[in-house]
C-alpha cells in the first residue's frame, strides 16, 4: 500500500488491447492503495527526438553538438527542458515502472524509445562508474508488458522469430538493468488480435491476476544466461 506506479504507455487508441490493459493496471493497482501515474506518451504528443531543445539555456560546448555531453551538463546545472525535468520526476517518485505498448518491429515503438533516450540521461539514470547493479535508479523494479502480432510458437526457440527473450535483452537489460532497475517478469499477450474474444477476455483476466500478488515477485536473475542460455 502507498506505493507508486509509473505506467509509460505507448498506443494511438484508448480503445486498443493496450488500451485495455492499461485501464486494468490503472484501476487494480489504485484499489491496492498504491498511487499511479500514467505517462500517456501520445495524447501527451511527447517529442521522441534528442534534439538541441531539450536544453534550456547556453551549450557547454557552442561549436559541436553532442547530446550525451549536453544533457549531462544540463541535468547537472538543472538546464533540462520542462518535459524531460516532468518526466524525470515522475520515475524517481516511483517504486515500479510499467511500460505498456505493442511490440513494433521486434522493439518498442519509437515513441516510448524516444523517451527512454531523453528521460534517461547520465547523471541521472547512470553514470560512467554507476551501471548495471550499480546504476543510479536502484531501489525501483520495472515490468515490460506488451502485445505481439505473432503468435507465441513463432517467438520461441525454435520459431520464426527466435526467443522473445533474445528481443527483451536491449529493452530489460540495456536500458532497465543497465540504469540499476530490478526487472520483473515480463507480460506478454500474444497476437491478441487474432485469438477469440473469450480468449482475450483471459488474457485480461491473467493480466488482472498478476497485479493482485505483483509486489510478492522477485525480480528475474537479470544475467545474460536468462536472455540467451
Amino acid at each position: 500500500p502507498g506505493k507508486k506506479v509509473l505506467i509509460v504507455y505507448a498506443h494511438q487508441e484508448p480503445k486498443s488491447f493496450n488500451g485495455s490493459l492499461l485501464r486494468i493496471a490503472v484501476e487494480e493497482l489504485t484499489k491496492q492503495g498504491c498511487i499511479v501515474t500514467v505517462s500517456d506518451l501520445y495524447a501527451m504528443h511527447f517529442e521522441p527526438r534528442a534534439t538541441r531543445n531539450d536544453i534550456v539555456g547556453h551549450m557547454h560546448n557552442s561549436k559541436e553538438f553532442n547530446y550525451g555531453v549536453e544533457t549531462w551538463e544540463a541535468y547537472k546545472r538543472g538546464g533540462l527542458s520542462t518535459d524531460l525535468v516532468e518526466e524525470q520526476r515522475k520515475v524517481q517518485e516511483a517504486d515500479l515502472l510499467i511500460f505498456q505498448f505493442p511490440l513494433f518491429w521486434f522493439s518498442m515503438p519509437a515513441i516510448l524509445k524516444g523517451w527512454m533516450d531523453r528521460v534517461l540521461v547520465q547523471g541521472f539514470a547512470y553514470d560512467l562508474t554507476k551501471s548495471y547493479d550499480g546504476g543510479l535508479l536502484q531501489g525501483k523494479s520495472s515490468l515490460f508488458s506488451f502485445t505481439t502480432g505473432g503468435t507465441k510458437e513463432m517467438y520461441s526457440k525454435g520459431g520464426i522469430g527466435g526467443d522473445i527473450r533474445y528481443v527483451l535483452w536491449p529493452m530489460q537489460h540495456g536500458i532497465m538493468h543497465f540504469c540499476g532497475v530490478k526487472v520483473l517478469e515480463p507480460h506478454i499477450c500474444y497476437a491478441p488480435e487474432n485469438v477469440s474474444e473469450e480468449k482475450r477476455k483471459e488474457m485480461l483476466t491473467a493480466w488482472t491476476q498478476r497485479l493482485k500478488t505483483l509486489w510478492k515477485e522477485e525480480p528475474i536473475n537479470c544475467s545474460p544466461e536468462w536472455y540467451f542460455k
